[in-house]
């Protein structure tokens, strides 16, 4: 968690860069996957397409409603964006239309019934996010789980 005052986003980049170079040190050669939820999404996501050492990005509760994400448009990383029927700060038809004009490899899932923190829901969210990872890594999820004997 970082310390500080909200910085419109500025600061907050920097925060996430100090995460990566962090990540990048502690498991060197390993790709990266940025993954933030609502304003952190903005922010996470921008920094991740900027980042080489980040191959993916995860988008949650996305702000489209009042949050330019037009950066979207020349990130080709593959990106998964997850929201709430209900959210009131991402409208379904504003996000679909937001990354049908993203570059790159994208899917939208829209959780009915689910609010902006997606409570009740996060089952759904996880089975997502899970299903997203196994069509792009299946090398990390094995079939079969490896037998303990």
């Amino acid at each position: 968690m970082s310390e500080g005052k909200h910085d419109r986003g500025v600061g907050e980049r920097d925060d996430v860069r100090a995460a990566l170079d962090f990540l990048a040190a502690e498991y060197p050669n390993v790709p990266l996957l940025v993954a933030g939820f609502s304003f952190g999404c903005w922010v996470g996501l921008r920094v991740g397409c900027e980042d080489t050492r980040v191959t993916s990005l995860i988008g949650l509760g996305a702000p489209v409603n009042n949050a330019d994400f037009s950066y979207l448009a020349h990130c080709a990383k593959p990106k998964l964006f997850v929201l709430g029927a209900n959210d009131i700060y991402g409208a379904p038809d504003k996000l679909k239309s937001v990354v049908s004009a993203a570059a790159g490899e994208n899917r939208v899932v829209i959780v009915d019934a689910a609010d902006h923190f997606f409570a009740g829901k996060l089952d759904r969210v996880d089975r997502a996010i899970t299903a997203w990872l196994t069509e792009g890594n299946p090398e990390l999820f094995p079939a079969t789980p490896p037998r303990h004997d």
